[in-house]
């Protein structure tokens, strides 16, 4: 199985402004654990995680005030629609992350997160019947 196949394809894109509260609001509303960070004037694209967030909050910082930019990952790491699942989930290992930007022929088409690696690795949940 593929990237493509197991990726997210709506992806929650904020500004580098964003406070992480705002960031936690979308995130949440969108139900996701990652927000690409576009930042033009930085060099280009970055990832807000929620942990990201929760080390910002942990260390008593503000999420009123904290901006996305002080706490985005630049560094990323991007896979390709065509990578293997194993491909993907080794990146993830050895980079120590749990999501991976998509990008296809420079341009952005999904996450990838290690849950979509599990739901499509892990058997289709069943319905359990209990009896009355």
């Amino acid at each position: 199985m593929l990237v493509r196949d197991a990726m997210t394809t709506v992806v929650l894109t904020i500004g580098p402004q964003h406070t992480l509260r705002q960031a936690a609001a979308l995130m949440a509303a969108r139900r996701v654990g990652a927000a690409v960070v576009h930042d033009p004037d930085a060099g280009g694209i970055g990832i807000l995680t929620e942990r990201d967030i929760l080390n910002s909050v942990g260390l008593g910082q503000n999420p009123d005030t904290e901006r996305a930019h002080d706490h985005t990952t630049t560094d990323v790491v991007f896979a390709a629609p065509a990578w293997t699942l194993e491909e993907a989930a080794r990146a993830m290992a050895h980079g120590g992350f749990r999501h991976l930007v998509v990008l296809d022929h420079g341009e952005i088409t999904g996450v990838v997160s290690v849950r979509d690696i599990i739901r499509c690795w892990a058997p289709a949940r069943q319905q359990v019947h209990v009896p009355a």
